[in-house]
């Protein structure tokens, strides 16, 4: 069996439901010190994060990812139990093979591949893990790039090894990724029976307009590189549990996934102005989830290109579709950063797979990438 189904069946057996690691980095970081790395695990309150670099010297390429996973859910759905990997017709099947368990064996496989050939490669090569990146995100990847950037310690290209291919291995490339921001608006009235409206002030009525306001903006074009921004209300609540009582208050949820064209200052200038318009007495708590970035075709992307070409025969579709990824905290250093990984059909499913022979292939991928950014030998 080929090192990197191994290698992925021993991080599936270890059941690091989100913040924990139950030890996958340590078995990373054992295999890494192996073949020259430095490890340092940076540990902040319930999450652990793995700085692994072999080199001292720039460019720094990274392999960057995360060893927790989403709860399995309803175990007696699965074919398999979620945390025994098994195999049935070339499908790896465990919570994590495809998010991200299968891409982490496949970096530490080409890794190893790529430092016995070329043992004085160009630069320095380095691996962040967290256990943090399907949680909160507060204790992650943040935190790490926060100490690195501390200590002026950069990393110049990054690859992400999110499960990105939508068909077949590596048929998409995100290279770049929307931000995100959410609200918590609260509209305020006043609360009384129903049977006398003079007395009432109604924040669900008060809402509607300026809501579907909101929901009806144009806010941008877009680009080329991305679509023009979304405004979605995610959820409200009101009421006081009585047909015939007025409540209070309003609460609903939103979210805007948008592009460069858009800053988080400009987004809450245009809400408040809106809310404004129609006189609401409101309140609203803010949450920052990420900035949009963009790594436009150059040095990485080109490589990685090349490398996809090499073992598959077909070009890649470079994509900013999606959620949100820990690539939104590496890109503000000014790294160039992309995504690629398995297929993501399943990621967070019941019966979570990945192809045994994908992850070869992903193998394969990494590592002419690797040679593509670090070596000179053609």
């Amino acid at each position: 069996m080929h090192d990197v189904i191994e290698l992925t069946k021993a991080l599936i057996a270890r059941k690091s439901i989100t913040p924990n690691d139950a030890g996958c980095q340590p078995l990373l970081a054992e295999r890494l010190a192996n073949i020259g790395f430095h490890n340092e695990s940076m540990v902040f309150a319930d999450t652990t994060n793995l700085w692994s670099r072999r080199g001292t010297q720039g460019p720094v390429f990274c392999f960057a990812g995360h060893t927790d996973v989403v709860p399995s859910g309803n175990e007696s759905l699965w074919n398999s139990p979620p945390f025994e990997p098994t195999i049935i017709d070339d499908m790896l099947y465990g919570r994590g093979s495809a998010d991200m368990k299968g891409s982490l064996a496949a970096m530490i496989i080409a890794t190893e591949r790529f430092v016995k050939d070329y043992p004085d490669h160009q630069g320095s090569i380095a691996f962040l893990l967290t256990s943090d990146e399907e949680g909160p995100f507060i204790n992650g990847t943040t935190r790490v790039i926060d100490t690195l950037e501390a200590r002026n310690e950069k990393i110049d290209y990054c690859i992400v090894g999110e499960p990105t291919s939508t068909t077949t291995i590596a048929d998409t490339i995100k290279n770049g990724r929307r931000g995100s921001i959410s609200g918590e608006l609260e509209i305020k009235g006043v609360q009384g029976h129903v049977a006398y409206p003079e007395t009432v002030k109604n924040p669900i009525h008060l809402a509607m307009l300026a809501l579907h306001d909101l929901a009806q903006t144009h806010w941008d074009n877009g680009n080329e590189y991305f679509p023009p921004t979304s405004f979605q209300i995610t959820n409200m609540q009101s009421g006081t549990g009585a047909t015939n009582v007025v409540p209070s208050h309003l609460t609903a949820w939103f979210n805007l996934r948008f592009s460069t064209e858009l800053s988080f200052e400009i987004i809450k200038e245009r809400i408040e102005k809106i809310l404004q318009d129609y006189d609401l007495n409101y309140q609203i708590k803010w949450t920052y989830n990420g900035l949009p970035f963009i790594t436009k075709p150059g040095k990485l992307v080109n490589g990685v290109q090349s490398a996809i070409q090499k073992v598959t025969g077909k070009p890649a579709q470079l994509s900013t579709s999606g959620g949100t990824s820990d690539g939104r905290f590496i890109a503000p250093t000014g790294a160039e950063v992309i995504e690629l990984g398995p297929c993501n059909e399943s990621i967070h499913q019941v019966n979570e797979k990945v192809s045994c022979r994908d992850l070869i292939k992903l193998v394969d991928i990494y590592y002419y990438s690797l040679k593509a950014l670090l070596s000179s030998v053609d």
